[in-house]
């Protein structure tokens, strides 16, 4: 059951093989006896696609939950404390995994001492099946093959390095500042230039500035505004240290720009393990926690 639900979620034989660890003759080898001890087909094969049966289709639904009930049922019947074991494969970005995640991971492994967490800093979007991955932290758009959960928010601002603004000087309105240049965010979903919105007493305007250098790398991107490259839209977690040392200042502040939402999410189509559910219950506490991130209890529990 295992080898046939993972080629149906990953959608082909090669790509279920490689994250099974198995040779594809072998792979093949496992769905053809589990066809003939059926007595029926499971999968369409073309040179080109994979799809599933009416059969298929039903029997994949009923291998999703049994699997995942087998698992908990084992976790439960060889841990006295239920406590959820195994490797958790968790995605996100530098900035929250230095900022938000880290400095509480020794209360998560307090807490859940079976757990083996593997932690990525991809931040971009992935095949979470293909590439082995249980639940991924991203900030803004949703991904809507994906079951979701917003466990906080980034709050952003304007600002500019002293650098900067000695040469170009300060804008004070959207007159001003469309004579400045900025350090500019490519987006991981579409490849562009992401636009700024700005928003004032119910006024909304959104603004796309001239740029010498855009990035899709957080850090690569606070190091530019630092440097003096433009003005750019960074987050408050990360421009506070900045703005103490006097690095950075915040201009435009009669003006401010949307908050994005910080999210846990995982494939639809997977059961949610008890691994995961301990993760996001305690990434949505201490996201909740935090001065910066922080959202609204309200809002977590929309």
């Amino acid at each position: 059951m295992q080898a046939f639900t993972r080629v149906v979620d990953v959608g082909s034989f090669a790509g279920a093989a490689e994250s099974l660890d198995l040779p594809k003759p072998t792979l093949t080898r496992q769905i053809q006896h589990l066809e003939t001890h059926l007595g029926v087909k499971l999968l369409h094969r073309t040179t080109r696609r994979i799809s599933l049966t009416t059969e298929g289709a039903a029997y994949y639904e009923r291998c999703v939950r049994i699997l995942a009930d087998v698992e908990e049922s084992e976790q439960s019947l060889t841990h006295h404390n239920n406590s959820p074991r195994g490797t958790l494969a968790v995605d996100t970005t530098s900035v929250l995994a230095q900022m938000v995640l880290m400095p509480r991971l020794r209360d998560f492994f307090n807490a859940y001492p079976e757990l083996k967490l593997e932690l990525t800093t991809n931040g971009k979007p992935i095949d979470m099946l293909k590439e082995g991955v249980d639940v991924v932290l991203r900030v803004g758009a949703l991904d809507e093959s994906m079951v979701a959960r917003r466990i906080g928010q980034v709050k952003l601002a304007f600002y500019a390095s002293p650098i900067y603004l000695r040469r170009f000087g300060t804008p004070h309105d959207l007159t001003e500042l469309a004579l400045h240049k900025a350090v500019n965010f490519l987006s991981n979903r579409t490849g562009r230039e992401t636009p700024w919105p700005l928003i004032r007493a119910g006024e909304r305007s959104e603004v796309l500035l001239p740029s010498a250098i855009s990035t899709n790398d957080a850090d690569v991107y606070l190091g530019c505004a630092l440097d003096g490259h433009g003005i750019a839209r960074i987050s408050q977690a990360m421009a506070d240290p900045y703005i103490n040392s006097g690095r950075l200042v915040e201009i435009m502040t009669e003006w401010q720009s949307d908050e994005l939402p910080i999210s846990a999410m995982y494939p639809q189509n997977r059961h949610l393990s008890a691994k995961v559910r301990v993760f996001v219950n305690w990434a949505a506490e201490i996201f909740s926690r935090h001065p910066r991130f922080g959202a609204a209890r309200r809002q977590l529990a929309a």
